[in-house]
């Protein structure tokens, strides 16, 4: 059971509310440490411009020069930089909803609290309305603002503001309330220095990742895909053909029945794989598939029992998943570094994450992930860095997506999915690709421990304030 004591001037600055659960619930408690210190604090408002874009229609449209790349709120915390869906340029343009290199933003409707740092890929992007932009051009105090905003005190400020009981809200006016701490020049420029060094170690990781495809579609002499190479669902796409073919009976097995899985579109796509290819399964250990099981779940309190993380966590910039008990869970089944998986539930939405696929880095070693995901680990023909660079190419994934069924949640047919290709390069070329993705994967489990570095130098400093 939770106690303290409360001021009563804090319960009359808080319109005369006398509920405990308003004052010692999570965020409540943890505000409070901030509000009882407001003479060093000062309003976010004072440091930032903060602001929402108006409420708009979108008009998504197909990838061109006139189009950009469209994130919802959702996709803050997530670490892909690219999205699939885009949305006219003018329209975006004239509604002031492009962010810049450098903005802050925060999730302002249902998870309330997730931040991302724009980087210079996502750079005239454009997010949702719900999405709050906190816009400084003081360097230094945009990597501290972002810091706090990021901690526990900062969450806990804007989900005690948030409005809303069914489904919570929190837009600029509320967030501009938001108490950000007076630290010392000489603090606040060690928390930026880190978040810079995060910052530009992920721009790094990306950079690398894009070099890895190029020389992959070098070495393969693969054209880049259109929408006619594909079927999706999605959005219409002008004057493209609709999709009708024949099959013989003889080329149809017990296997499946499903057109989707006999498309003639991926029949033409595989035929522009010209260089030497090998099965997926022959690429794999023991030629196939594995998966972590099926286990109990019972939640324990953070830090206790293992973490478990599922498929709406693992894409996340740095993953936060929930804390089970270990009982009845194999621990022989954690991740190991090098493995590739492929997230193995979900629908065919573009901006889905079903058929991803994850490479495991030092963030994932010894962690449990859900039983959903299909994971593998290759053997001495191909090394684990460039499959995952084959099976995250758009390639790759439209194999995986095509061997799918399901009609509302979707699976990949596993034999299937092993049939499917692999280009076979040359040794030297693989290692290369390998070392890229590789390199590329260390650089952002190092970011990561920046950024929780910085935000535990803001947390412990706060932490003081109350001894």
């Amino acid at each position: 059971m939770r106690t303290s004591l409360v001021n009563s001037k804090y319960i009359f600055s808080q319109g005369k509310r006398f509920e405990g659960k308003y004052y010692l619930n999570d965020n409540s408690y943890l505000s409070i440490q901030i509000e009882k210190n407001q003479e060093k604090c000062s309003f976010l408002e004072d440091n930032a411009v903060v602001f929402n874009p108006p409420v708009f229609k979108r008009q998504f449209c197909n990838k061109t020069p006139r189009s950009v790349p469209y994130f919802q709120s959702s996709d803050v915390p997530c670490a892909e930089e690219n999205s699939r869906v885009n949305v006219f340029k003018g329209q975006a343009e004239s509604l002031n909803l492009l962010v810049k290199e450098g903005d802050i933003l925060v999730t302002g409707f249902g998870t309330i609290g997730n931040t991302k740092l724009v980087s210079k890929y996502q750079d005239g992007s454009c997010y949702a309305n719900n999405v709050c932009r906190i816009r400084i051009e003081d360097v230094i105090m945009r990597g501290f603002v972002y810091a706090f905003i990021s901690s526990k005190f900062g969450y806990s400020q804007l989900n005690k503001n948030a409005s809303g009981s069914v489904v919570r809200y929190i837009e600029a006016p509320g967030i501009k309330k938001t108490l950000i701490p007076n630290f010392s020049d000489t603090l606040r420029q060690t928390i930026s220095t880190l978040i810079d060094a995060s910052t530009k170690l992920r721009e790094e990781a990306t950079s690398l990742l894009e070099k890895a495809q190029n020389i992959l579609y070098t070495k393969a002499g693969l054209d880049k895909l259109t929408t006619d190479d594909y079927d999706f669902y999605g959005l219409p796409v002008k004057n493209r053909e609709v999709s009708t073919f024949v099959r013989n009976r003889k080329d149809i097995s017990t296997l499946t029945i499903n057109a989707f899985n006999h498309s003639e579109r991926i029949s033409r796509l595989k035929n522009k794989i010209t260089c030497p290819t090998i099965s997926l399964s022959e690429a794999l250990d023991d030629n196939s598939f594995f998966s972590t099981g099926s286990f109990p779940r019972i939640e324990v309190k953070e830090g206790k029992g293992i973490m478990l993380i599922n498929q709406s966590d693992i894409f996340d910039t740095i993953i936060k998943g929930k804390y089970i008990s270990k009982r009845g869970v194999n621990i022989e089944s954690l991740v190991e570094y090098g493995e590739v998986m492929i997230a193995g539930v979900g629908t065919l939405g573009e901006n889905e994450t079903f058929c991803r696929a994850i490479f495991a880095n030092e963030d994932l070693v010894g962690q449990l992930v859900s039983g959903e995901f299909i994971r593998m680990k290759t053997n001495s023909k191909i090394p684990s860095g460039y499959l995952y660079a084959w099976l995250s190419s758009e390639y790759g994934f439209r194999l995986i997506r095509y061997t799918q069924t399901g009609t509302k949640l979707c699976r990949p047919i596993q034999k299937l999915l092993l049939e499917q290709p692999v280009p076979y390069l040359d040794q030297s070329v693989m290692q290369e690709i390998d070392n890229l993705v590789k390199t590329a994967h260390t650089k952002k489990y190092e970011a990561n421990e920046l950024e929780k570095k910085a935000i535990h130098m803001v947390e412990d400093e706060i932490e003081k304030w109350n001894k």
